[in-house]
């Protein structure tokens, strides 16, 4: 009981120390993220990609910024506030869905029942959808975040070429998981990928959203820098250091 309450403790002094920029940003692209996992943007033989690489590597370049400033256990901490958010926002799509009524985008005559049942099947989203999304990011964001803080222990430095390195070589093995994960639990067993199209995805999709982190990482790096000189989420930091010491 008292872990449990030391660790809501931890949890609220974390949400009140990170910018609530970072907490929103980090919060809506997870829910818009696995909403666009419905859509399947390229679809070859050889290759296929959904439309939650869009968000995806926002995802994933702010986990990095918060790991940076707060550490990897707080980037933990938020995923899964992320997470229940997201799953918060799925039952209310579901509830959404049954709600009798008609989308604007159904008034075509003669096809409004097909468009609507489409659309509201849609933002319902189908339940291995959900379930696959949770699964691959919970895993991909706390292997993220352990890599992140590891690779920047290794390198021992505090400059942008230990962050932006930490950062691209966590986030192409993470996304990689992340990708293959939903595209084996989803795409494969759901959408008739084959598993030469699960990995090529996999594979196609962490390098595209490497190549996204490496135009923004100086945004990312430069935010970290910024919070450390105006001392942002020092309230966190110190609750740490104390409980570290207290435990010593």
């Amino acid at each position: 009981m008292t872990k449990i309450k030391s660790l809501f403790t931890e949890t609220k002094i974390l949400l009140r120390s990170v910018p609530s920029l970072i907490t929103a940003l980090f919060a809506v692209s997870v829910v818009a993220m696995n909403l666009l996992a419905n859509k399947s943007i390229v679809n070859l033989p050889w290759l296929a990609l959904d439309g939650g690489i869009l968000f995806s590597w926002l995802v994933f370049l702010l986990m990095d910024v918060v790991t940076k400033r707060f550490g990897a256990r707080a980037a933990n901490v938020l995923s899964v506030c992320a997470l229940a958010i997201n799953l918060f926002f799925s039952a209310f799509f579901i509830a959404a869905s049954y709600i009798p009524g008609l989308w604007s985008q159904s008034f075509v005559e003669g096809s409004e029942g097909v468009i609507n049942a489409a659309l509201d099947g849609t933002i319902r989203s189908s339940w291995f959808v959900i379930l696959g999304s949770s699964v691959a990011f919970l895993a991909s964001a706390l292997l993220n975040n352990f890599l992140n803080a590891f690779f920047g222990k290794m390198l021992k430095n505090r400059g942008f070429l230990a962050f932006s390195v930490s950062c691209y070589a966590s986030t192409v093995i993470a996304q990689f998981v992340d990708n293959i994960l939903f595209a084996f639990i989803v795409s494969y067993h759901f959408f008739g990928w084959t598993p030469l199209q699960c990995v090529t995805c996999a594979a196609t999709g962490a390098v595209a959203e490497l190549l996204f982190e490496v135009v923004l990482s100086p945004v990312g790096y430069r935010a970290v820098k910024r919070m450390e000189r105006e001392e942002v989420g020092k309230a966190y930091l110190d609750y740490l250091a104390a409980k570290k010491e207290a435990n010593v």
